[in-house]
């Protein structure tokens, strides 16, 4: 097994480059899910309020034999939520059986409603008591994120967004790593591989390396610097996808 990468992040917590999501598995998938993972070396999980599977995950982890501290578990504060997080997290806490989150991200911006910048104060609060370690968004742009740190003075660890070889997002990464907010890739391998793994250059690359399509992606990812959960519930794709410690692109391909 190879050790994945760590990633320090702007408050000095460190969390591991490269995790599992479980968006889209049923309560009863996730625990098999992150069984094998665990068993295979991932300690990042991410889920959300919004996929409805956080009492599985806790099962699994209750389960586990992996020691708490080792573990990163992620979870996220949804839209109708906003006005509440301190007992949404405390909801996500009960389900996950934690006493604390090592990550906790606001979901969405959702402008339209315009509470985000209380919900991010009520976040930077839960922080300061230890519930959560670190705070960060997902999905956010940059106006929302300047917002954010104009009127709060406390910068997201991280801004999770979608992103993959066909929608890079260069812009915005950039601008996150101009402001030392870490960018997470959701979707890292473009719903499934739907276009990407059809790219010549995946092919190509995955042929050279003796690697699968997706393993090639994920190793950009990494190599970008990005924080990387690709999801599956399958335990053969599981441990593939985490299979990628053992080789190197060569710098100038598929535009690191």
């Amino acid at each position: 097994m190879a050790n994945p990468t760590i990633i320090r992040l702007q408050d000095g917590n460190v969390m591991p480059q490269l995790g599992l999501g479980v968006w889209k598995a049923s309560n009863e998938e996730v625990i098999a899910a992150i069984h094998k993972a665990l068993e295979v070396g991932y300690r990042s999980i991410d889920t959300a309020t919004a996929y409805q599977n956080e009492e599985g995950v806790g099962k699994a982890l209750k389960a586990a034999s992996v020691a708490r501290e080792e573990l990163f578990i992620t979870t996220k504060l949804w839209n109708d939520d906003q006005k509440r997080p301190r007992e949404a997290l405390q909801e996500s806490l009960k389900k996950l059986q934690l006493d604390y989150l090592d990550l906790y991200l606001m979901h969405w911006p959702v402008p339209a409603i315009d509470h985000y910048v209380d919900a991010w104060k009520g976040m930077i609060a839960l922080q300061k008591e230890g519930l959560v370690k670190s705070i960060g968004v997902c999905n956010f742009q940059i106006h929302h994120l300047q917002r954010l740190i104009d009127e709060t003075g406390v910068t997201p660890v991280i801004n999770q967004i979608e992103l993959h070889p066909l929608m890079q997002q260069r812009q915005l990464h950039a601008w996150n790593a101009t402001h030392k907010i870490q960018t997470e890739s959701w979707s890292p391998l473009a719903q499934g591989g739907e276009g990407v793994f059809d790219q010549k250059v995946i092919r190509e690359l995955a042929d050279k390396y003796g690697k699968t399509p997706a393993q090639i992606v994920i190793r950009w990812h990494l190599d970008c610097g990005l924080v990387v959960i690709p999801q599956s519930v399958s335990p053969s794709r599981i441990a593939v996808n985490f299979a990628v410690g053992a080789f190197r692109r060569e710098n100038d391909e598929l535009g690191s």
